[in-house]
């Protein structure tokens, strides 16, 4: 549902602009997803895990705000390639936990590299460009 609420011009413009940044990256997201054997989906699920805290299914479903029946899928494909393992968690053995293996935590530091790559147009400003769109940033995100 569209909200009402009406920002001003340059406000709505700067967001547009954040979201065009964004998607440039996604070519790169997307061959570096291709090269590892990955869809974007289960990039971005291997990227949610935490390589030095296994953490239950239904967790990494609520990190990708998706139902835990579709993070049985992409798992099962993390899995598949050999980047995830399933366990029984200690305290009680019908929870199954996600733990990256070392291959997994591999291939997200690859993932990481291309995502952190900080692209050309921003790289191109001045020192004094990139602190002032650092600061506004780390405003806006509180």
């Amino acid at each position: 549902m569209a909200s009402s609420v009406k920002h001003p011009a340059a406000v709505q413009e700067a967001w547009s602009l954040v979201g065009k940044l964004f998607w440039q990256m996604r070519p790169r997201l997307l061959a570096v997803a291709g090269e590892l054997g990955l869809t974007p989906p289960q990039m971005f699920a291997l990227r949610a895990l935490d390589p030095e805290q296994p953490v239950p299914m239904r967790e990494l479903a609520a990190q990708l705000h998706c139902d835990s029946s579709n993070v049985t899928g992409l798992v099962d494909g993390l899995e598949a390639h050999g980047l995830v393992e399933r366990r029984s968690a200690q305290h009680d053995r019908r929870v199954r936990m996600l733990v990256v293996t070392e291959r997994g935590a591999e291939v997200r530091r690859r993932i990481n590299d291309v995502v952190e790559e900080v692209p050309p147009a921003l790289a191109s400003l001045s020192a004094e460009d990139q602190r002032a769109l650092r600061d506004i940033l780390r405003r806006a995100l509180g």
